[in-house]
């Protein structure tokens, strides 16, 4: 048995060590996992970032698309408004008037095929007074026709995108041709270039990614064509020249001082002509249609005008160093009117695309995370360790975004407490399992001895059984064979067989009483009686066996009175209690057993007293367990089958009381039995 208990043993610990291992290497995947989740929520917050921003800029890039190619000049005559001469002529001031930015762009401008560069603020003092707001604009004007002379205008000299193609030609230092399939070949060249796949710096393996915004290519993007009547396409031609413009107002002059341009002011007296410029305008430019020749029988009443896409150039120069990209990026479309050709387009608004990107980035940013744009040196207020490194690439340059972890030890705390609960988890487990093999290895243990104990039973019975049997047996056969012709002798054989008798009724009996405790059938019977008288009888009955041991039985009564109890339950408590001293103390000096009985306030106490060895107090509870005998069966020198004080306890409690072993004096052992006193008196 002990066998298969080890080795069941081993099995259980075995597999709850395997269990132990597996769910650590859980924990670990669920770190794994749980950073690897993490680092995806900053993943996809980025492709939000850049998706908003791509957003931004395709919607941008689309309103640039549909602007009319006539908002790049001061004046312009609406397309839906028909010019004759019924109809007085109206004139709008282009939206682009008033301010160099507009929204992703800067600084709007437009080149003529012979090199001529225009935008429109050119005008503003003349045609709106020299107030400081207008000479502020007019000087940051200048910077930028500048900027674009200086860094543009080269770079479509020399090589530039196939849409882009600049030639020479007799009389014209600047020719801009357009190309109807230059949409196609700018895909093609696009995506030649992005087959080729360079690294991206600034990424660390699996902690970031390249985010392409192809916003800015015009791949894709189809030729405008625009019917226009040509009498609104001379009359913003004149309007715009300012050819009509010399004859009722004169424009403030300029001239250099050094690198300097300052502006002269007008005279008092043409201010007022200022405020009224635009009808001015407008009248003139009716009157000069009007006087236009009629239209020729082979010439057409509407012209066909073709606005081509968008497309970015790169440039260096001017004040590329202070750029993030370090570099210039103007976006230049193509626009042809019959025979003739100009460039429009404006410059980057970088300012506003860096704003655009913090934007989207704050508007994104979830629980724990914050961001910073290195190149910029100003990102989020909030710092951290950088868990994800995203870059925006554009189409001229890198945008790189770093993403923080507000708490990086967000992930270590959670992933420790799950250890922790783990282990706490583990080490109930490793508790449980330990007590349960204990109390496994314990009851089997306390079966084995409980069967050994029984074996015991089983022998000591035997032996029990077997020589009162013996005796009478011996006794009865000499009798009946008439050996014994002594009349002292015959009393003594019929003495002899009557105690033996007697022995064996007190073992059925105990044996029995045990077996109908074991099975609850035991019935008790309480009346009311005298337990003094109960105990007397019993110790007459006993004083033959005991005498014939060697020993004497003396009482001490206390004053009980009348109680209720059950009287074979005394009986068989005095009984064993006697039997029991008789056997152990047999080998004594002092062969006296006392028999008490005394009241306390809450109990009967019987009291059963001898001068043999005693009980050791660590023995003193393990007596009254049921086949409970010392030693070993087969060198036991005391007789008995270990049921007599474990009955003697059981009718105790079936009395609500207890029983307890204490010292005598000088030596022995004094078993004292309470009984409940709350039984009724008399």
């Amino acid at each position: 048995m002990y066998t298969r208990l080890i080795i069941l043993s081993l099995i259980i610990l075995l597999a709850l060590g395997g269990l132990t291992m597996l769910g650590y290497h859980a924990v670990e995947k669920w770190a794994e996992g749980l950073k690897g989740a993490r680092l995806g929520e900053f993943a996809e917050v980025a492709e939000q970032i850049r998706q908003d921003v791509k957003r931004k800029l395709d919607e941008f890039i689309q309103a640039e698309e549909k602007r009319p190619y006539t908002d790049y000049n001061y004046y312009y005559v609406p397309d839906n408004v028909a010019l004759n001469q019924e109809q007085q002529m109206t004139l709008l001031r282009s939206p682009l008037v008033g301010s160099l930015y507009n929204s992703f762009a800067y600084g709007n401008f437009q080149i003529e095929s012979n090199g001529t560069l225009n935008t429109p603020n050119d005008d503003i003092v003349e045609r709106e007074g020299p107030t400081e707001e207008n000479k502020v604009l007019y000087a940051k004007v200048l910077s930028n026709r500048e900027n674009i002379g200086s860094n543009l205008l080269p770079v479509l000299k020399g090589v530039t995108p196939a849409s882009l193609k600049v030639t020479s030609s007799p009389g014209v230092s600047r020719y801009i041709n357009f190309k109807k399939d230059s949409s196609e070949t700018f895909e093609e060249e696009q995506a030649a270039k992005d087959n080729v796949q360079q690294p991206v710096k600034g990424i660390k393996s699996g902690q970031g990614k390249a985010l392409p915004i192809e916003s800015l290519r015009s791949q894709g993007q189809k030729t405008q064509v625009i019917q226009q009547e040509r009498r609104t396409l001379i009359t913003n031609e004149a309007v715009n020249r300012g050819d009509l413009l010399q004859q009722r107002v004169t424009p403030s002059r300029t001239r250099q001082q050094g690198a300097q341009t300052v502006l002269t002011q007008p005279d008092e007296s043409r201010q007022a002509e200022y405020q009224g410029q635009a009808d001015q305008a407008a009248q003139m430019a009716e009157q000069y249609v009007n006087a236009q020749p009629p239209v020729g029988r082979d010439q057409s009443d509407t012209v066909q005008v073709k606005v081509g896409a968008f497309e970015p150039i790169v440039t260096g120069g001017g004040k590329a160093e202070e750029s993030v990209f370090a570099k210039q990026v103007f976006l230049v479309r193509n626009v042809q009117i019959e025979d003739k050709t100009f460039l429009q387009g404006f410059q980057l608004n970088e300012k506003k695309l860096i704003d655009e990107v913090k934007e989207s980035a704050v508007r994104l940013m979830r629980e724990g995370m914050s961001f910073e744009l290195p190149q910029t040196n100003n990102g989020s207020a909030e710092k951290g360790e950088v868990a994800y490194t995203a870059v925006l690439v554009f189409d001229f340059g890198e945008l790189i975004l770093h993403l923080r972890e507000i708490d990086p030890a967000w992930i270590a705390e959670q992933t420790s407490d799950l250890r922790h609960s783990y282990l706490h988890i583990i080490l109930i487990v490793f508790l449980a399992v330990t007590l349960a093999l204990g109390s496994l290895w314990r009851n089997a243990r306390a079966q084995l001895k409980l069967a050994q104990k029984k074996d015991d039973f089983i022998s000591a019975v035997s032996h029990e059984l077997r020589t009162p049997l013996t005796s009478i047996r011996m006794y009865s056969e000499m009798l009946e064979k008439n050996w014994v012709k002594s009349k002292d002798k015959l009393s003594e054989y019929y003495g002899s067989m009557r105690q033996e008798s007697e022995r064996l009724s007190r073992l059925i009996e105990n044996v029995l009483d045990f077996s109908r405790i074991q099975k609850g059938r035991k019935i008790y019977t309480f009346s009311l009686g005298d337990i003094n008288r109960c105990v007397a009888d019993v110790v007459e009955m006993m004083r033959p066996y005991a005498a014939k041991n060697g020993f004497s039985i003396k009482t001490e009564l206390g004053q009980l009175g009348q109680k209720t109890f059950d009287r074979d339950a005394v009986t068989q408590i005095v009984v064993n209690l006697l039997d029991n001293a008789v056997k152990y103390a047999r080998n004594a000096e002092d062969k006296t057993i006392t028999v008490r009985t005394r009241n306390d306030s809450r109990f009967i106490l019987l009291e059963v007293e001898d001068h043999g060895p005693g009980v050791p107090h660590r023995l003193r509870r393990k007596v009254f367990e049921q086949f409970y005998r010392t030693g070993s069966e087969a060198t036991r020198e005391t007789t008995g089958t270990g049921l007599g004080l474990a009955l003697v306890k059981k009718f105790a409690q079936a009395h609500r009381g207890f029983v307890e072993i204490l010292s005598a004096r000088p030596s022995g052992a004094i078993f004292r039995v309470a009984l409940a006193a709350q039984m009724q008196d008399a």
